[in-house]
């Protein structure tokens, strides 16, 4: 996660905000960021977050 926030309340606002604003699903963010989905998944599922496609978007 190179590119993104280490803080989780940071990365949860900026992840929603690329999903929104650039990407169709998690996977086209992390495919075109280069970045691994489950490390994103399981850093926003500690944090107490879980992403829901259908709004394609963290929870």
């Amino acid at each position: 996660m190179a590119g993104l926030p280490k803080d989780p309340i940071i990365l949860f606002s900026v992840l929603n905000m690329k999903l929104r604003d650039f990407y169709g699903s998690l996977d086209a963010l992390c495919e075109d960021m280069d970045e691994d989905k489950q490390h994103l998944l399981d850093t926003m599922a500690a944090a107490g977050f879980r992403y829901d496609a259908d709004r394609n978007a963290f929870v």
